[in-house]
């Protein structure tokens, strides 16, 4: 009998055995509303009762109570008391009901998507996907692959506000690398209205600020963007990770976990095993190596590969989605919004003869072939060597400085150290007008329009450090910059001045019209909002690393045809491999990839961008051309790539599903301007039916903290706060805030997911007292009960939701639809309430057997909800079980099998606490809403 068999359910778990509170039940503690968990005898202090916030000060607190110290109070539907509603058009109740509707998390077995419509984004059904596939999986733990600028950001936006709703996004963590910050955290809030704190430099001097010293950061803050870089630190975070439970990690550029042993894959398997939902994004999500890719999967699922050497598509397709800019669906719905690039076109730049004199150098002394007259100055053990210095060179003459200089302080044999110093002297005799890249850059810039009085930007990228630093002290004047005209951006720039470097040069009113930047902006950075033009000074040897700098214009909301243009140095010489060798066929070949596959990163089957080039040198080495390397590269069939590849052909054609979402009013924009009317009667709105400006109270700026100080102060938010239910106006303040000094709108969007909305939620629920439910009279026969009732599963998620309108009672109960009722009850703005007093006693009466009657009905929906439920967790089990088996068979029987075997068990003991996690358990939540009396 396997472990699996072993652990599997046979009867009532022990959640569901009897304790004196169980699991979904409401208490009172500390005169606050809260929700058991979990509830477990101890020795001295009575139960232990694990419990989560309910009422408005303690929501989505965690606490635990002990019954022989705190009161513990359980609260009883049947001891609900009935009150009469004298506002206008009953706006109480009916505030309260659309409050509770919007508060209630949709049910563990709704998969359809809630708010795909709710945000400023354009309808792409393709950005949709993601979010629909997330929610099919027992957890929301996908992989998504799409190429460069298919909007990877947006569909985890999308994917996150799904969670929310859910109930299952409260506490969210998502890692990026530096320099996507404040991109990232821009996009959740502008298009989303989801805010995040973020933790850079700057935000970790406001954490030391504003919270106690030693205090874990993430339990003070609940939603948190951070780069990977901070928190792998494990002397500062170590402790707080392991201390905490996510709801949902978003791991951005997730191909940098990949490498087993260094510290962004141990910070990556502690942010697994501590979260429910883990989203990874990567353009680049494996390195070629079937292993490796199975190690990132197994970070979404440990279960869904038994052997990493051999698995195939249909095992992991749950787990993961890939598309390019060529697949069908991608295709018909980018329309204008991502014009086809323009070719990538070789600016040839004829080497000057002080430049010949380094390519004589290095041809005669240094590389391999004939033409050496000599032997290598280096030995076997540094035979890549002489490449560097190459690739130096095809960058700068400043770059194979700065190179040799840094060889001579280590070199010890004495004809390495005379060649390098005559590769010193020859470079010290090269000045600018020298360099006929520099020459032809300038030319080129230009030829594009970049000077004095014009809009026109550029981008530059050059690997070399040495030679961004020279071409922006010595460009910028020919073309009559100024300073404040040129950026620069490489990797030793902090994490703040990335940040603000990405920003400037994103703003329309920006002076900024030059960037020059090294790789480091290759990955993740928008750089397309104000630009349209990108040079590269010299090339990576590596398809990955071209298509990723091009990928910084060429994405989805490019307004222009996206033109590239490459400096290829070329040399009289006879035998010199200048660009032409190498850079200038790797540009072409970038090229036809992108055109025909979409994608570059499978022709040399490498996957990353250093094992490219390295499989490139050796191949040189061993006297092949990029040709017949890039030949040898690409077998008749590839595992990953095949793997990858089969998602291309999976783009669905039918809509994903929506989400049957009950709501009593309208829309967002009518419970808001009711509930600013009714719950916030002294507040002052400007309301020009566009726009919503006020003075925010001070509980609703609280909520704004997470948010750019720099933001809130350029805005004034906190003293006059804008905000808006028009796309169209929203959009408008969006494109302006990109011409701005900010790229933050002064005007909200206001999702569902807004801050003042969940406010606005907040305050209708606390008008209504503890265990009070309101009466209001509607086009209804006799009383009809309101009752919410839900069942949870022991992580606190709900797996059935029942809205029950009770009728006919006490002698014939009839139970329909809450949502159905209210409609056809006229239940809505025009209601007149005419404060005729009601019979509050006989409604009283029916209480009990209104409870009755939805408990039993409740009841007899958690039998008909339980398929649903338990179907994937069966499923779960029987992969389990087969994985399980698989893992285990032909294990040797030594400490190496009772090692392996034992980790094994391990992991299913914990998949096993898993799905009975998930399993619907204890009492029912039971409560009485409202109740609607006849009008006459």
């Amino acid at each position: 009998m396997t472990t699996a068999e072993a652990t599997a359910p046979t009867g009532a778990s022990a959640a569901d055995q009897a304790t004196p509170f169980a699991p979904g039940a409401r208490i009172e503690v500390r005169d606050a509303e809260w929700m058991v968990r979990t509830c477990a005898p101890t020795r001295r202090d009575g139960y232990m009762i694990k419990a989560v916030g309910v009422s408005e000060f303690v929501r989505d607190e965690d606490a635990v109570f002990f019954t022989e110290i705190d009161d513990v109070r359980p609260l009883r539907p049947e001891d609900t008391e009935l009150v009469p509603d004298t506002t206008s058009a009953f706006a109480k109740s009916r505030l309260f009901l659309e409050s509770v509707l919007r508060r209630t998390p949709l049910p563990q077995t709704e998969r359809g998507l809630a708010l795909a419509d709710r945000f400023l984004l354009d309808s792409l059904t393709y950005q949709l996907r993601p979010a629909e596939l997330a929610l099919q999986g027992l957890r929301p733990r996908i992989l998504l692959a799409d190429v460069v600028g298919l909007g990877k950001t947006l569909e985890i936006g999308l994917i996150l506000a799904e969670l929310i709703r859910r109930g299952r996004g409260e506490r969210i963590l998502v890692v990026t690398p530096q320099q996507v910050l404040e991109q990232f955290q821009h996009e959740l809030w502008t298009r989303f209205a989801i805010p995040l704190v973020r933790l850079d430099s700057v935000g970790i001097e406001r954490i030391q600020r504003d919270i106690p010293a030693g205090r874990n950061p993430f339990l003070y803050y609940k939603r948190v963007i951070i780069s990977v870089d901070t928190l792998k630190n494990q002397g500062r975070y170590g402790q707080h990770l392991e201390n905490m439970h996510w709801d949902a990690v978003v791991i951005d550029e997730s191909h940098n976990l990949i490498n087993e042993g260094n510290l962004r894959n141990k910070l990556a398997k502690l942010l697994a095993a501590h979260t429910d939902a883990l989203l990874l994004a990567s353009a680049t999500p494996h390195n070629g190596d079937a292993r490796s890719f199975a190690q990132l999967i197994r970070l979404l699922d440990p279960t869904a590969i038994a052997d990493p050497d051999d698995y195939t598509a249909d095992q992991i397709k749950h787990l993961y989605l890939r598309r390019t800019k060529i697949a069908d669906e991608v295709r018909d719905q980018i329309g204008t919004k991502w014009p086809d690039r323009g070719p990538s076109v070789p600016i040839r730049c004829a080497a000057t003869d002080k430049e010949e004199a380094i390519f004589r150098e290095l041809t005669k002394v240094w590389l391999d072939g004939p033409e050496r007259t000599g032997p290598s100055p280096v030995g076997q053990d540094r035979r890549l060597f002489p490449y560097t210095l190459l690739k130096a060179f095809l960058s700068s003459h400043k770059a194979l400085g700065s190179t040799v200089a840094k060889r001579l302080k280590k070199a010890t044999e004495p004809r390495e150290i005379e060649a390098l110093n005559e590769l010193a002297r020859l470079v010290d005799a090269i000045k600018d007008k020298d360099s006929a890249k520099r020459r032809a850059l300038v030319d080129q810039l230009r030829e594009i329009g970049v000077g004095e009085g014009s809009t026109t930007r550029a981008v530059v990228f050059s690997e070399s450090i040495p030679t961004l630093e020279w071409l922006v002290e010595t460009v910028p004047g020919e073309l009559g910059l100024t300073k404040d005209q040129v950026r620069l951006m490489h990797g030793g720039c902090s994490d703040q001045q990335q940040q603000e470097i990405v920003e400037e040069f994103s703003l329309a009113d920006s002076k900024v019209r030059l960037l020059f930047t090294g790789d480091v902006a290759s990955e993740g950075v928008n750089l397309h909002r104000q630009c349209h033009h990108l040079i590269h000074y010299d090339l990576p040897w590596s398809l990955i690393r071209i298509e990723q700098r091009n990928g910084r214009i060429d994405r989805y909301g490019q307004q222009h045809q996206p033109q590239f243009r490459a400096l290829i140095l070329t040399s009289r010489t006879e035998g010199a491999k200048d660009d032409t060798t190498v850079a200038e066929k790797l540009l072409e070949r970038e090229e036809q990839a992108h055109r025909s596959l979409g994608t570059a990163e499978g022709v040399t089957r490498e996957f990353t961008a250093k094992k490219e080039e390295d499989r490139l040198i050796k191949d040189l080495l061993a006297g092949k051309t990029v040709e017949e390397s890039l030949e040898a590269a690409a077998p008749e069939s590839d595992f990953l790539a095949d793997l990858l590849g089969t998602v291309e052909k999976q783009d669905a054609i039918a809509e994903p599903r929506r989400a049957k979402v009950p709501r009593l009013f309208a829309s967002t924009e009518a419970f808001v301007r009711e509930a600013l009317n009714t719950v916030c009667p002294g507040l002052r709105v400007d309301d020009d039916g566009e726009l919503l400006a006020f003075e925010p109270p001070r509980d609703l700026v609280h909520r704004l903290s997470a948010l750019p100080a720099s933001y809130l102060k350029t805005h004034k938010v906190t003293e006059r706060m804008k905000v808006t239910f028009d796309r169209g106006l929203a959009q408008r303040k969006l494109d302006e805030a990109r011409k701005t000094k900010t790229l933050w709108p002064d005007i909200a969007y206001l999702s569902d997911l807004h801050p003042m909305v969940e406010w606005l939620v907040d305050k209708v629920q606390v008008q209504l007292v503890r265990q009070q439910a309101p009466v209001l009279t509607a086009r209804v026969d006799g009383p009809v009960f309101l009752v919410q009732g839900i069942y949870s599963n022991a992580l606190g998620q709900p797996t059935v939701v029942e809205w029950m309108a009770v009728s006919g009672l006490p002698d014939a109960p009839v139970i329909r639809d809450m949502t159905e009722v209210l409609e056809e009850a006229g239940v809505g703005p025009d209601m007149i309430n005419t404060m005729r007093p009601v019979d509050l006693p006989r409604l009283q009466a029916l209480v009990r057997p209104a409870v009755a009657e939805a408990r039993r009905w409740l009841d007899r929906k958690r039998d008909e909800y339980a398929e649903r439920v338990t179907a994937p967790l069966r499923e779960h089990r029987e992969r389990l079980r087969d994985w399980e088996q698989m893992t285990l068979s032909g294990l040797p029987d030594d400490w190496r099998g009772a090692r392996k075997r034992g980790a094994v068990e391990g992991t299913v003991a914990e998949q096993q606490r898993l799905l009975r996690s998930l399993e619907t358990t204890g009492e029912p939540l039971l409560r009485i809403l409202a109740v609607l009396e006849a009008e006459t």
